[in-house]
Formats: structure tokens, C-alpha cells, sequence
């Protein structure tokens, strides 16, 4: 891919000169460090919630204070290090999940990214006055063109409004998924087929709507020329979180990159 010609990736009215997002990863891995790093190379970085209140002192006592606490912190903190694009990982499965979304919303970040659950009902009370009128772009994450008509048809008739952008995780991607273990490598559900199913679902909505809708490709790109691929099968850009473990803007520390650059194949572990 040239250089020069690198498409930029548009979220609504967001603009970021490098079509890459930098996945959010949980437990102190990304957070303001990794984040604004991405952002002011010209991705989008993204800080992950999950477990965010670790080091506050209160965190095995008052969980969820201290996720709100520390949430608010870290985002403060990334935009004082940043003036580009910063997102928001949070997993729908969460207790918290609710709080954590509203924190988001306060706080005006740019983009918030919904993974483990499809995001649907609820929503309303947290952005009561329309979520088209809102700072924060949501961002579902799915693995199938199904649950993404599932949140469009949603969202539609509950919101009339639709994301701005899906990220399409495959099964190769880190994370909570949907697919069983015998799928992994089932080229029925490879990303190369997942991603054009998504678009083809997503398409009747950006002529109703009239907006695009970015498509976003996540699973196992690691060089230019991964990119390269998703972007010709239609993508607008990628995610990618694995890669920046171990840089050394990573918010993780010294120890969790050694033991990444240490792991060798054994030490992957599926979990049902």
C-alpha cells in the first residue's frame, strides 16, 4: 500500500488520518498511555474498562466505585496527553456496563466500543436526549452479519438513529466471542466472509439513513499488507490490539510484554 494514499478512516464526523484503531484491551493494558499514543499518531486509540479500577484502594471492597472512579481518571488523563481521537471499550456483559456508558456520555469521549453483547436495550435512559445528539459515537463489535441486523432493526425502531460504524471481529480474534471452538478454522466463518455479509447488511441502512456506515476489520492483522487486504474486501479500516502489547507506550507493565514476546505457540490457550 502507498503510503500517500492511505485511505482515512471517517466515523461520523470524526476523521483519522490512519485507518487504524487500536483495540481496547482490559486490565490496565490500555489505557491513557497506549491510547494517546495511537491518537496522536493519527489513529484512534481506545482504553479498555474491564477491571480499570484495579489500583484504586477501595477496588476489592467497592468494585463498581472504584471502575467509575478510576474511568473518569483515565480519561481525563488521555485527553490532557492528546488532541486526536479516543475511544472507549466496554463490554456489554458487564455489571457495570450501564455506569460505564454514562461515564463515557459525561465525559464527551469521541467513541465508545461494545463488545461481549449486542447493545440494545437501555441505551434510551442513558442518552435521553436522542443519541444522534450526542458527543459519543457507539460503536457495536460483532462476528456476524446477523447480529448486525439485529442492532440496526434495533436501534431503528427504538432509537431512529444507527451506529456510525461495526467493528467485525472474525474468530481469530482476541477476546469474548461467539464461535465454538470447531469454527476457528472453518473457512465458513473466516473474516474474509464474515466482512462482506456485514457490509451487505449494513448498506440498506446508510441509503435510509443516508450516512455511511464505516465497516471496521478485527481479527489477527499484524502488517500493512493485512490492511491492505481488508481494506480491497471493502473495509474502511482495522483494529488491531496484540500489536502494541508490547511497545513501550503500552500501559502494561515490563513483566506482562516479556512474557508476550516469550509466548510460544503451546501457551495458547482456547477457551469454550
Amino acid at each position: 500500500m502507498n503510503f500517500k494514499k492511505i485511505p482515512k478512516l471517517k466515523i461520523g464526523n470524526l476523521e483519522a488520518k490512519i485507518p487504524i484503531i487500536q483495540g481496547g484491551m482490559a486490565v490496565g493494558i490500555s489505557l491513557s498511555g497506549l491510547a494517546s499514543a495511537v491518537a496522536n499518531a493519527g489513529g484512534i486509540g481506545v482504553i479498555g474498562t474491564a477491571g480499570i479500577g484495579m489500583l484504586e484502594p477501595d477496588f476489592s471492597k467497592n468494585f463498581n466505585e472504584a471502575n467509575k472512579r478510576a474511568l473518569r481518571k483515565v480519561i481525563r488523563k488521555a485527553k490532557e496527553m492528546t488532541k486526536g481521537i479516543i475511544g472507549v471499550n466496554i463490554m456489554a456483559a458487564l455489571s457495570d456496563f450501564y455506569d460505564m456508558v454514562k461515564i463515557v456520555v459525561e465525559e464527551k469521549v469521541d467513541l465508545v466500543f461494545i463488545g461481549a453483547g449486542l447493545p440494545l436495550k437501555g441505551l434510551e435512559v442513558l442518552v435521553p436526549d436522542n443519541l444522534e445528539k450526542v458527543k459519543t459515537k457507539f460503536v457495536p463489535i460483532v462476528s456476524s452479519s446477523r447480529a448486525a441486523n439485529i442492532i440496526f432493526q434495533y436501534w431503528k425502531k427504538n432509537y431512529k438513529h444507527v451506529p456510525d460504524a461495526v467493528v467485525v471481529e472474525g474468530p481469530l480474534a482476541g477476546g469474548h466471542l461467539g464461535f465454538k471452538k470447531e469454527q476457528i478454522n472453518n473457512p465458513d466463518y473466516a473474516l474474509e466472509k464474515i466482512l462482506p455479509e456485514v457490509i451487505s447488511v449494513t448498506k440498506p441502512y446508510e441509503n435510509e439513513f443516508e450516512k455511511k456506515i464505516s465497516i471496521i476489520a478485527a481479527v489477527g492483522i499484524y502488517t500493512g499488507s493485512d490492511i491492505y487486504k481488508y481494506i480491497q474486501l471493502g473495509a474502511q479500516g482495522v483494529q488491531m490490539a496484540t500489536r502494541f502489547v508490547t511497545t513501550y507506550e503500552c500501559d502494561a507493565s515490563i513483566e506482562f510484554k516479556e512474557t508476550y514476546l516469550k509466548c510460544q505457540k503451546d501457551d495458547l490457550i482456547i477457551i469454550d
